[in-house]
């Protein structure tokens, strides 16, 4: 048991090693390549919070790691299989795209337009004005199929191979909320699903628990359906979370990852009220998002530079704000809360 378990180990460090490398790498060449930050003329960027000890802040990276190694040793969630041979070719695929992408990326910040996409959903009336941006002046923003395939690769860069290891830490709170119960019983909507990508996670772990996917692009719902296809019990719908179109306490659990920074503090609360709506009496919420101001006070640097480096507009009102308190006004009581570097994951019961 002891040698299996060393075994096991041995292949994680090295896979998310080689992952981790991969995606520093091209980190550190696009910062290279990519024009300055600050935009000319500007006055450079002067954080309130004190610089951050870069020994502490690699330990927080390591920890993640260690406690998604833990997680799947306690067998909450298997061990991702994504660095393979075979999928050698479409992670140079994407690598490629990225740096194609780059230069528009640049351009966009050195120029703080981050409202390109308005123009691109001008006259569809579909989505909400705060939806029409480009987060993180991505090219398409969230609407197109470019765009969908190219959001993974975009955030694994950003975060140096980290984000998918910050996820799962997610769905291990998840796996202690609903452990010992029949999965095929439990009905769970992901909110803001994006691509699927994290949902696919989930059903991983779960490959018969009843899910739900829900997101406002039509672009992203589409790539979502084809990485879910092979689960006939799961269904991704079209639309947004602060109007969900399901009926009163249909759920036994939702989750929701990265949404609520890039909502209006209004928004945030109507999406909050939903939750409470769609959820079940005992129905379990967990919310995985950025850390805040204080979580951890060497990364408050990198927080107040953010919404400026990578357009964020709701960024900084999200620092502060009481989620607990929140959710309380919606009948929750927090569970659990726990911090996976960048990442906070929050688990919440409905009274």
């Amino acid at each position: 048991m002891s040698l299996m378990r060393d075994i096991g180990r041995a292949r994680y460090a090295a896979a998310q090693g080689a992952r981790v490398t991969w995606y520093l790498s091209q980190y550190l060449l696009a910062r290279r390549i990519s024009g300055p930050f600050d935009r000319p003329g500007e006055p450079k960027f002067k954080p309130q919070s004190e610089s951050g000890d870069p020994t502490r802040i690699r330990a927080a990276f390591l920890e993640l790691f260690a406690k998604d190694r833990a997680n799947i040793e306690a067998g909450l969630y298997p061990a991702p299989q994504d660095v393979r041979l075979e999928r050698a070719i479409s992670a140079l695929r994407n690598s490629a795209n990225f740096f194609r992408d780059l230069p528009k990326v640049d351009q966009r910040r050195l120029e703080r337009d981050g409202t390109q996409v308005r123009e691109q959903a001008k006259g569809e009336g579909r989505y909400p004005t705060y939806y029409l941006q480009n987060f993180h002046y991505q090219t398409d923003g969230w609407l197109s199929a470019d765009s969908a395939k190219l959001y993974d690769t975009q955030v694994e860069i950003l975060f140096g191979g980290a984000a998918d290891a910050m996820r799962r830490i997610a769905i291990g709170s998840l796996a202690q909320a609903i452990r010992g119960t029949d999965q095929r019983r439990v009905k769970l909507v992901d909110l803001a699903c994006g691509n699927g990508r994290f949902l696919r996670q989930i059903l991983d772990a779960y490959p018969r628990i009843n899910a739900t996917g829900l997101d406002l692009s039509p672009a992203y719902c589409e790539e979502a359906r084809k990485r879910l296809a092979s689960w006939s019990q799961v269904e991704v719908v079209n639309g947004a979370a602060e109007q969900a179109p399901f009926e009163d306490a249909s759920f036994d659990a939702a989750t929701c990852v990265y949404l609520f920074h890039e909502l209006p503090p209004r928004v945030r609360r109507d999406v909050a009220r939903e939750i409470g709506r769609l959820l079940k009496p005992g129905g379990v919420f967990v919310l995985a998002d950025s850390i805040q101001t204080g979580d951890s006070a060497d990364l408050d640097q990198m927080l107040e530079y953010f919404p400026i480096g990578f357009h964020e507009p709701y960024f900084s009102t999200y620092l502060n704000e009481d989620f607990a308190a929140m959710f309380e006004e919606q009948g929750f009581d927090v569970e659990e809360v726990e911090n996976a570097f960048l990442t906070k994951v929050t688990r919440l019961r409905k009274r």
